[in-house]
């Protein structure tokens, strides 16, 4: 798994951004379908506790990493009067969201092509943002925490849903024996791609809950904090910004 084979290295590298995008883009299709059969439907909870935990209230909120437009989707059902750009870096991956639209969402949820490290958005816009599994493919992730915290208005939060990193042994190593195996093999019989591959490495490359913590804080968020989910295959990541 490699750039010449058209995947991004892990914690990033020549041309990570340009192969980031063109992975989701090609699994666009099945993203939704291998997000249920792989989490055995448990990654809708996750998105729900990630837009509850974001408060969104009734202004603007953004979600980062987009993708097929189910975070935004959740946001908006935990704050019906709230608009959310919908921001990622995959267009296709965008127009696949776009065809869950209908009704008021239409209007409230706005697709945008756009990088986290430059976010079309001026200071202090955002009374929330939100990010599903992508903090993972951003490098620098310095830059990308820095941007969250220009777009932020004072004393709102960026609430990052992630995986658990795979150098944790998590229940006495199963999780780790699917993730090294039947992630890659059955991402791979139905996408045709070894995009699930880069996935497996990309979570055991990452860091422990409290080393994300950590660079949180380092960025300049206020407060920050993290909660374990499903006995820590997911971590919810939560930074304030000072008020």
């Amino acid at each position: 798994m490699n750039g010449s084979q058209g995947l991004p290295q892990p914690g990033g590298g020549p041309g990570h951004d340009q192969a980031v995008a063109g992975m989701f883009g090609r699994i666009a299709s099945w993203y939704d379908f291998l997000n249920r059969l792989l989490s055995l439907g448990i990654d809708q909870h996750w998105r729900r506790v990630l837009a509850e935990s974001a408060r969104p209230g009734d202004g603007l909120a953004l979600d980062l990493a987009a993708g097929t437009l189910d975070v935004s989707l959740a946001l908006r059902r935990v704050a019906p009067k709230a608009t959310v750009a919908a921001m990622d870096f995959c267009p296709p991956m965008l127009a696949r969201g776009r065809r869950k639209l209908k009704g008021a969402n239409l209007a409230r949820i706005l697709p945008v092509a756009a990088d986290a490290r430059r976010l079309p958005v001026r200071d202090g816009a955002a009374h929330c943002i939100t990010m599903a599994f992508g903090i993972r493919n951003i490098a620098p992730r310095g830059a990308a925490f820095a941007e969250m915290l220009r777009v932020l208005r004072p004393g709102g939060r960026a609430c990052i849903l992630e995986f658990g990193s795979g150098r944790e042994r998590i229940w006495g190593g199963v999780y780790n024996a699917y993730l090294n195996h039947l992630l890659p093999l059955v991402g791979r019989v139905f996408s045709h791609d070894g995009a699930y591959g880069y996935l497996a490495e990309s979570i055991r490359a990452f860091p422990t809950a409290e080393e994300l913590a950590g660079e949180m804080r380092e960025a300049g968020f206020a407060r920050v904090w993290y909660k374990k989910l499903t006995s820590g295959i997911v971590c919810l990541h939560v930074g304030e910004k000072s008020a």
